[in-house]
């Protein structure tokens, strides 16, 4: 029995490649990869000839059967053209299937463009919500940001060059002028971060020829005035007082004001969780 191995690779640099996917793609019995001319490159540079095979998403279903087949005689390993596997391709479809079979499912870590633009953003990163690739026509598109405009957790999407300047007009209209860093190319030759605001992102864009693929990191709905905190972030901010060890006394009195919570909400929320702790 093998184990299918989930190996990321460079988002554009090679020498970014880590030294145990190297190894899991010398070791395995079948390489499965989204372009195979694109990971043939990937693989002659570092003088890997293992059996490659296509697996994305016109064929995913078709070569099911025969990726499982071999997991029957060996490791096999899955990339992606870019990052990590699973992450906005079908990589997880087979990863589910290989699940349903008994194999082991191992990840390789390594480049993710999503974690790279985040980590270098200058945005909070502590709660962040990743929606994958715009869609395409403006009205889908602001449809599905209205979805997401009142959260407060980071956005990260992703774009193409083409549609990029339409793309940030919509984001502009629904989200409102918030920071946001655009992140092209990473990586490579031309890698650029742009930080500033979405206006500013709008402009910047419209007087060049775009290229590259994009990655949006986009700060989340900030907190007006006395709005009142939702159940989760008050019940993170009483979990944390319990363990400094104050009385849900002192919670209620610090917390009511800047949550938007009475002081009997907080107080019963307190001694709910003391409950819990004691069960």
């Amino acid at each position: 029995m093998g184990t299918l191995y989930l190996v990321a690779t460079p988002i554009g640099n090679l020498d970014d490649i880590s030294p145990r996917a190297l190894k899991v793609l010398r070791e395995a019995v079948l390489i499965a990869a989204e372009d195979t001319r694109h990971t043939g490159k990937l693989l002659e540079r570092f003088g890997i000839k293992n059996k490659l095979t296509s697996y994305w998403e016109h064929n995913k279903l078709n070569k099911l059967d025969f990726i499982l087949d071999h997991l029957s005689q060996g490791d096999v390993a899955l990339v992606s053209d870019a990052g990590t596997p699973g992450i906005n391709d079908p990589g997880y479809e087979l990863a589910r299937a290989a699940l349903a079979s008994s194999f082991d499912v191992i990840p390789v870590p390594g480049p993710s463009a999503p974690i790279a633009a985040l980590s270098a953003s200058g945005l909070a990163s502590d709660s962040f919500l990743y929606l994958g690739f715009l869609p395409h026509k403006s009205g889908e598109r602001r449809n599905f940001v209205e979805q997401v405009a009142n959260l407060p957790h980071t956005l990260i999407f992703l774009e193409t060059p083409h549609r990029i300047a339409d793309s940030l007009e919509d984001l502009l209209a629904v989200l409102g002028d918030r920071r946001i860093c655009v992140a092209r190319e990473m990586t490579k030759l031309h890698e650029e971060y742009w930080r500033g605001t979405v206006s500013g992102a709008v402009e910047h864009f419209k007087s060049k020829e775009p290229r590259g693929e994009f990655t949006l990191v986009i700060e989340g709905r900030a907190k007006v005035g006395n709005e009142q905190w939702e159940e989760d972030e008050l019940l993170k901010a009483l979990e944390e007082g319990l363990k400094a060890g104050k009385s849900a006394k002192e919670l209620s009195a610090e917390l009511a004001g800047p949550s938007g919570w009475n002081k009997k909400e907080v107080y019963e929320k307190v001694n709910s969780l003391k409950g819990k702790r004691r069960a």
